[in-house]
């Protein structure tokens, strides 16, 4: 079967061209912008990428048309497969027709960490000799791709709130009906297709309704949407992680790189990990519930937990020149912005911690979080912000009152300036964005040699 997926370099429906792949089918894509790290892992599986949507890419016409949430009505390849009458079909209505069908589905969602857990998650099923397939929206380095099949029941998926297609405005994750769900947090996001948070409760609560009675729902103890979420109704039996919850850490370093797991109270380990942050202690204590579901013991899954790699672009170190080292985040909420400058922090120390930031997600373009960016910031000691000419609102006027020393620029060239007018050796800088940003990362080692 002829699959041509129209939005193919986005971290979802790139993730899904290679689970198609795999299936057997012949996959060919296009998108806008093709870039990487999709890009590369399309091209090396053998999938065929166009720039761009013009109507040629659809002729001969394909068996079916996968549409990303990302394209809308007036986009030229939308409009032609509309009057062909070419059939089509929304990205998680297809991963769940071809893929998700009679398996053991685990579903992390939740405002941030999605990403990170999930690939945790995968990561102590494959420890544990259980062979899952995945679909996460990043590329986990413990496996190298964002998706495979998997040949055992298990297959867990990255649960996204964000909307399904132009024509299916549910949240992705509602078709997904796992066995198993992660509930990590919930805040206001996605300015563009949500009105207000209360918005997306009820599109969690739409993905716990389809949650089987003989299931679980994990979800931590400090989060007040996710508790108004369950009261709405809830027919699973739940664990909580956190304070107070079932599941708690007991911090033996303050930066989260090693702390004791504790069950109803028993001690079950302790991780010794490479990653930092309040975030991703919490991430771990939902992973380990989530797989003693499916039979993972405790000392198991927290052995697998030591050995974890992360995920790309999620405080990924990408260089180290003359002693100044660059890390590539994703965060782009204000608290993801701060719980990871906060978990580097506690890393590092005293030493100088500089960060760059891209105001990029569809949220922030629509200022729907400027408020809380000039407080986000307090663990750096310097943040140069990105303001694009079509960002639309006033960065500069909303981070002034920024406790740190700020610099706004309208240009990498400026950024790269102002850093290597910041920087000496022993320093941490972090680039924060949830795109490209114009390869800022390469320019930037580049210009510091």
């Amino acid at each position: 079967m002829h699959i041509h997926i129209l939005g193919i370099c986005g971290t979802f429906m790139g993730s899904l061209a290679v689970l198609a792949k795999e299936l057997g089918h012949h996959v060919t894509g296009s998108d806008a912008n093709v870039y990487p790290p999709m890009s590369t892992q399309l091209q090396a599986q053998g999938i065929e990428l166009t720039q761009g949507y013009d109507p040629v890419q659809l002729d001969p016409a394909p068996d079916v048309v996968v549409i990303g949430n990302a394209l809308s009505r007036g986009n030229p390849a939308v409009e032609y497969v509309l009057n062909k009458g070419l059939p089509y079909v929304s990205g998680p209505q297809w991963l769940a027709d071809h893929v998700l069908q009679g398996r053991w589905v685990l579903a992390v969602a939740g405002t941030h960490g999605k990403t990170t857990t999930s690939s945790m998650l995968a990561w102590v099923l494959e420890y544990a000799g259980m062979a899952p397939g995945f679909l996460i929206g990043g590329v986990p380095q413990n496996f190298a791709v964002s998706a495979r099949l998997g040949d055992t029941p298990f297959f867990v998926v990255e649960a996204d709130e964000y909307d399904s297609a132009f024509f299916d405005k549910r949240s992705k994750f509602v078709h997904y009906r796992p066995r198993t769900a992660i509930l990590n947090n919930l805040e206001f996001d996605h300015a563009d297709i949500f009105p207000d948070l209360p918005a997306i409760e009820r599109q969690f609560h739409h993905l716990v309704r389809t949650i089987p009675s003989e299931g679980l729902v994990i979800h931590p103890t400090t989060e007040p949407a996710l508790q108004r979420v369950i009261e709405m109704g809830c027919w699973t039996p739940v664990q909580t992680t956190g304070v107070d919850g079932q599941w708690q850490a007991r911090l033996l370093s303050d930066d989260g790189s090693r702390f004791e797991v504790l069950f109803d109270g028993a001690l079950q380990g302790t991780v010794d990990w490479n990653m930092t942050g309040q975030h991703n202690v919490a991430n771990a204590l939902a992973t380990l519930a989530a797989a003693r579901h499916v039979g993972v013991v405790p000392s198991m899954a927290i052995d697998g937990l030591n050995a974890f790699k992360s995920v790309k672009r999620r405080m990924e170190k990408v260089a180290e020149v003359h002693g100044i080292t660059l890390y590539d985040d994703f965060a782009h909420h204000p608290t993801a912005i701060a719980t990871t400058l906060d978990g580097l922090r506690k890393h590092i120390g005293d030493a100088p911690l500089i960060a760059v930031i891209e105001p990029r997600s569809n949220s922030m373009k629509l200022g729907a979080h400027r408020d809380g960016l000039p407080q986000s910031v307090v663990q750096a000691d310097h943040v140069v912000w990105y303001a694009p000419a079509n960002l639309g609102w006033d960065l500069a006027a909303t981070v002034a009152s920024s406790p740190v020393p700020t610099k706004v620029c309208d240009s990498l060239d400026a950024i790269i300036a102002e850093v290597k007018a910041q920087v000496k050796p022993g320093t941490h800088v972090v680039i924060m964005s949830n795109g490209g940003f114009g390869g800022l990362h390469g320019k930037l080692a580049e210009a510091l040699q």
